[in-house]
């Protein structure tokens, strides 16, 4: 197998395994009694029935309520940022941002450092024309490729859960 064909077959496996990863399933449907346990102290967005998004922290899940630290509204005047009191049949559909630890994070930062390495190491040889020119470049390359395996390792350890209340 030739240098393109094994790059064209490794695009399609990643490409693949990507599009499997973002396949996911449907929104889970609890009670309202069921509802604290997965979302307290989570980061969560909601949409209330006259169009406004809500991202923020849960406070508390109590009987008749949702109390919300707002961070972010799309609707600043009729919800501002800070503490909100959303009453429950307001709450129908809200989706929960998890990180599912650093294990992206390790990983992503270990990958990208040994491709960032190893094609600066050959851009700069190959290149350059002085050894202060090779030594940016590689370093430059190398810095690069650390912190997009950061940020996609990131992106990896990130997952949002999608839940429905169901009375």
């Amino acid at each position: 197998m030739n240098r393109k064909s094994s790059v064209a077959l490794l695009t399609a496996v990643l490409l693949a395994c990507q599009s499997m990863a973002m396949a996911g399933s449907g929104p889970i449907e609890l009670k309202w009694s069921e509802l604290s346990f997965h979302i307290q102290s989570h980061d969560i967005e909601l949409v209330l029935p006259d169009g406004t998004s809500l991202n923020g922290e849960v406070e508390a899940v109590r009987e008749d309520a949702l109390v919300l630290n707002v961070k972010s509204t799309s609707a600043a005047v009729a919800h501002p940022k800070g503490n909100a009191v959303i009453p429950r049949d307001s709450v129908r559909m809200l989706s929960v941002k998890e990180s599912r630890g650093k294990w992206g994070r390790k990983i992503g930062v270990a990958l990208g450092s040994i491709t960032g390495a190893t094609l600066g190491g050959y851009v700069a040889a190959t290149n350059a024309n002085s050894s202060a020119a090779e030594l940016t470049t590689f370093l430059v390359i190398t810095g690069a490729g650390t912190l997009t395996g950061y940020f996609l390792g990131k992106s990896a350890d990130r997952r949002v859960k999608h839940i429905r209340v169901v009375p």
